[in-house]
């Protein structure tokens, strides 16, 4: 069990929707695809690629959209404990308390949690192929929840429950990251290699995820119970296993746009140990 109590969640900003046709995106792609590709490295030209959801439609929504809307809408927090779509809900109820006590100006991002593919405000149409992403055009973290089983029986990651709030949290880090102006200074050092600019944002992103773990614990409005050694070290399995040399099988480093497992893990227990989101600032250290 990692959320204590239970009662109803804020489900306001969460909604269940997919399917579509491709909608152009505005401006350079470069930086901005690969922050919205997939954790485990799918080529980020993918999420600029067309087609549109399967199922009947009923009132533009496929029937796995509506039922999961409807999942959506009865969430609780005991739920959240074995439900897939209601962890994802509970823990951007969590990160949404957390980190308004961190940075000034904190505006709450949308969720969307699909099945199949989602079409986009602002960074065209998604697969499921292309797994949890952040899409900066419309403020929104979309996630697919079948990816949880693909981390956990193709790529080696950890399904216990962290783990899976952890790949959340990652997300939200690219919207503090959006909402500080990182991304901007990330996309004049470029979208590929071992100092680049994606890859030093995405291991920010690692960091502002064990910023929050570190605080969603703690004080009279935390949802977690106190974590444990086991929980973090699920979380470490999983940042091992999405790191780029790990999932390309080589040290080739000049490819990367997500930085290697020892990075991965070293940069989440960065934020885990210090709890304060000024310890990750990879664009200035001088070793990532």
């Amino acid at each position: 069990m990692t959320f204590r109590g239970d009662g109803p969640l804020d489900t306001s900003g969460v909604s269940g929707s997919g399917g579509g046709g491709r909608i152009a995106i505005g401006g350079g792609v470069g930086i901005i695809v690969a922050i919205v590709a997939v954790l485990f490295g799918v080529n980020p030209g993918d999420i600029l690629g067309g087609g549109g959801g399967s199922g009947s439609s009923v009132a533009g929504q496929s029937t796995s959209d509506q039922q999961i809307d409807n999942q959506i809408r009865s969430c609780t927090i005991a739920k959240a404990n074995t439900d897939t779509i209601c962890r994802i809900v509970a823990t951007t109820n969590s990160l949404d308390r957390v980190w308004p006590t961190l940075i000034e100006g904190y505006v709450k991002p949308k969720t969307r949690i699909f099945a199949q593919s989602v079409t986009t405000d602002g960074c065209g149409t998604a697969s499921s192929d292309v797994g949890p992403f952040y899409c900066p055009g419309d403020q929104t973290a979309y996630f697919d929840p079948t990816f949880f089983a693909t981390l956990a029986d193709r790529l080696g990651g950890s399904d216990a429950p962290l783990a899976q709030e952890y790949v959340v949290a990652h997300e939200f880090g690219h919207h503090v990251q959006n909402l500080m102006g990182t991304m901007d200074k990330a996309q004049r050092l470029g979208s590929a290699g071992p100092t680049s600019g994606s890859v030093r944002l995405e291991l920010q992103a690692d960091c502002y995820a064990g910023v929050w773990a570190y605080h969603a614990d703690k004080g009279p409005d935390a949802m977690l119970e106190p974590l444990t050694q086991q929980q973090i070290s699920d979380v470490i399995v999983t940042a091992k296993a999405i790191g780029d040399d790990t999932l390309s099988g080589n040290n080739d480093s000049e490819g990367w746009t997500h930085g290697s497992s020892a990075q991965r893990v070293r940069w989440f227990s960065t934020g885990y140990q210090s709890g304060d989101p000024r310890s990750c600032d990879t664009f200035s250290a001088r070793s990532l």
